[in-house]
């Protein structure tokens, strides 16, 4: 289905493997020789405070990681020293409340992304998240129409350096309250309002399988708005193993055949005393 396409269906409703323990190295071998497919891992800085950064890239080292995101232009030459790159950049304004779509943030956030974009360009990062902000009851459609006004020059500098800015999609019920691109089909119409390729979704599947669920076939038809996956156990945010409720095996075979060939992230927040393995069996569970 393309861009179009999957539109019309949109207009309508814009109105209203899996492992439970740890693996052992051979078992890890073992599990990427019979992978299908080439799983591109990342992992999220923040959900592992007590590790300095180089600390976590000497240990995903080991692992099969590829890439630390949400980490900042100060953090890149570390992750490159270590042979890794950020599959999702961020910067030091950032944040999920006061995002594009209230024109009074417009100027700060444009002088910002404008510096990051550069700094993004120049280390080699193809990607930077970006927030719609919460509702603080604006509509769904003022909203968006905000969104697109306000983030249009900036995906114009973002095609210039060859970056693809991509917006999160959150929750609201539990983590995000009032946030307001917390539905896939909210965020496809602001995408088909851009109309830049430059411009795409961040699928949070913890957050998506909270608001709306129907996550496999949310990701198949809506595959060509979607850059980038993170992973969370639901509920909780915990390990992706069978102590919750997703099919991850599952839901990571379909993103594959989608035809992405991109980062997927895992952004859980461990509960096991060591850490490394909690984030090991992660990726091997997304080697499907």
């Amino acid at each position: 289905m393309n861009r179009r396409k999957a539109m019309k269906s949109t207009a309508l409703g814009l109105g209203a493997i899996a492992i439970s323990r740890c693996v052992s190295a051979t078992e890890a071998a073992t599990a990427l020789a019979g992978s299908q497919y080439t799983t591109n891992h990342s992992t999220c800085k923040w959900c592992y405070p007590d590790f300095t950064l180089e600390e976590l890239c000497e240990r995903g080292q080991d692992i099969g990681l590829k890439s630390i995101e949400l980490t900042t232009v100060k953090d890149w030459p570390t992750l490159k020293k270590y042979g890794m790159t950020c599959a999702m950049g961020t910067l030091d304004e950032f944040s999920i409340e006061n995002g594009w779509n209230e024109p009074k943030n417009w100027d700060k956030l444009r002088a910002a992304y404008t510096t990051a974009i550069k700094d993004a360009a120049d280390h080699g990062i193809t990607n930077m998240i970006v927030m719609s902000g919460n509702r603080r009851r604006i509509s769904d459609l003022d909203g968006m129409r905000n969104c697109a006004m306000g983030l249009k020059p900036m995906v114009k500098l973002a095609e210039e350096a060859g970056i693809t800015l991509q917006m999160e999609l959150l929750n609201s019920k539990v983590n995000h309250p009032d946030y307001m691109c917390d539905r896939t089909e909210w965020g496809v119409a602001l995408a088909e309002m851009i109309g830049s390729e430059n411009f795409q979704l961040l699928y949070d599947i913890y957050h998506m399988q909270i608001m709306e669920g129907d996550v496999i076939a949310t990701i198949k038809k809506y595959s060509d708005y979607i850059g980038h996956y993170h992973t969370g156990g639901v509920p909780g945010r915990h390990e992706i193993n069978n102590s919750q409720e997703l099919n991850y095996p599952a839901i990571i075979k379909a993103i594959h055949e989608t035809g992405f060939t991109g980062y997927i992230a895992q952004e859980f927040v461990p509960t096991y005393e060591d850490k490394i393995k909690a984030l090991e069996e992660g990726l091997r569970i997304c080697e499907v």
